[in-house]
């Protein structure tokens, strides 16, 4: 099936030239829900998760009736895009798109929604028989998937399918771990530094002494640790009376999660137990406290399950051959799993993303929706 490249190549210099950082999506969103009205969609649906996400709108959920007696597959992407993000001027030299200014280019995750709309554009101005479709493209994905968290699946018919969202291309990722979002507050005493230092608990030199007895880092193949943000204090001659942390733990494996989690906490309150007062005059103790967010499940797809192996018969017909991953991060894939939906991530072709040296090649979002297509048309699976 011949793709019209040039067609494809105006479809993503449009998108990445609409300005959506996330919760700016509402100019995105206008956009797609015309050109998908435009293309024949038998549903647009925009939801309600605005209200939850802080977004200029929903997420979309658009639907295009198939002729193929056949079970239904979702495509996902997200619209929103990392900072900066406004004023985005596309450069092209032959093939390949970057950013023509100090700004991100924005193929993260628009290579995804490109290929949607020329797989579209495709099956329509050649009547081809497809199966029926779902696309379903999200807001504030980059801040903690926010969007797919605040959908509500029963919008989705589809009971499986494939988030075109990853760097590199002809690669599939079948697994990505689950996260715990991790905020520790150290809770000290304030007291003049020059005057009375000794009345006070240094609330900055407690968590520091925390920190050094957590688990951080690489803590084996498939489990991190990680503080990424530390704020306290008022002013350099006022002993610190608070100070709250940021960070996360990542496994693959849900008993480690929990394990690094847990050796996270306790050494949180350990510290705060040991401490003593040198001068037995503070006016105070420090406490420690740790709350434990479930920011996104893990995903784990089989290589035999139904969803891979569509994906790889479906790149075999068009002779593409395919690469399966383990991934670090996590995705709206992890969501829409998590809601019992067996959702594989699809690489775009996307590289350097979250830079402003992010590229992308026309080739590889060429070859994305002949893959595209040949899921939407395969007979057999």
């Amino acid at each position: 099936m011949n793709i019209n490249r040039e067609r494809l190549a105006e479809t993503f210099v449009l998108l990445c030239e609409t300005d959506s950082p996330s919760r700016q999506e509402g100019r995105m969103a206008k956009l797609l829900k015309d050109k998908f009205s435009q293309l024949g969609a038998t549903e647009v649906t925009e939801d309600n998760s605005a209200a939850q996400t802080g977004s200029q709108c929903g997420n979309l959920i658009i639907r295009f009736d198939g002729s193929l007696d056949l079970e239904p597959i979702f495509f996902s992407c997200h619209m929103d895009t990392v900072e900066p993000a406004c004023g985005i001027q596309v450069k092209r030299d032959g093939d390949m798109f970057t950013s023509a200014g100090e700004t991100v280019l924005g193929s993260d995750d628009k290579s995804g929604i490109a290929a949607c709309i020329e797989l579209i554009e495709t099956l329509r101005e050649n009547r081809i028989a497809h199966r029926p479709l779902e696309f379903v493209i999200t807001t504030c994905e980059e801040i903690g998937l926010l969007g797919a968290k605040a959908l509500d699946p029963a919008y989705i018919q589809a009971k499986e399918g494939y988030a075109l969202d990853s760097t590199g291309f002809a690669k599939v990722v079948t697994q990505a771990p689950a996260a715990n979002r991790l905020t520790i507050t150290v809770y000290g005493v304030a007291a003049h530094a020059g005057l009375h230092p000794e009345w006070g608990v240094n609330a900055i030199t407690v968590a520091a002494t925390a920190l050094s007895r957590c688990p951080t880092g690489r803590i084996d193949a498939e489990t991190t640790a990680n503080f990424g943000t530390i704020t306290g204090g008022a002013a350099s001659n006022i002993v610190p009376e608070k100070v709250v942390i940021e960070g996360e733990v990542r496994s693959h494996q849900l008993d480690k999660l929990h394990q690094v989690t847990q050796e996270i906490e306790q050494a949180c309150a350990a510290v705060a137990a040991e401490w003593n007062d040198p001068t037995g005059q503070a006016k105070g103790s420090p406490t420690i406290d740790v709350t434990v967010h479930n920011d996104f499940p893990a995903m784990r797809l089989e290589r035999e399950s139904k969803t891979i192996h569509r994906v790889e018969e479906a790149a075999k017909r068009i002779g593409l051959d395919l690469t399966y991953e383990k991934a670090g991060g996590g995705s709206d894939a992890n969501i829409f799993n998590g809601y019992g939906l067996p959702t594989a991530i699809i690489a775009t072709g996307m590289t350097n993303v979250h830079s402003t040296n992010e590229c992308c090649d026309l080739q590889d979002m060429v070859d994305l929706t002949r893959l595209l297509i040949s899921l939407s048309t395969a007979t057999t699976i």
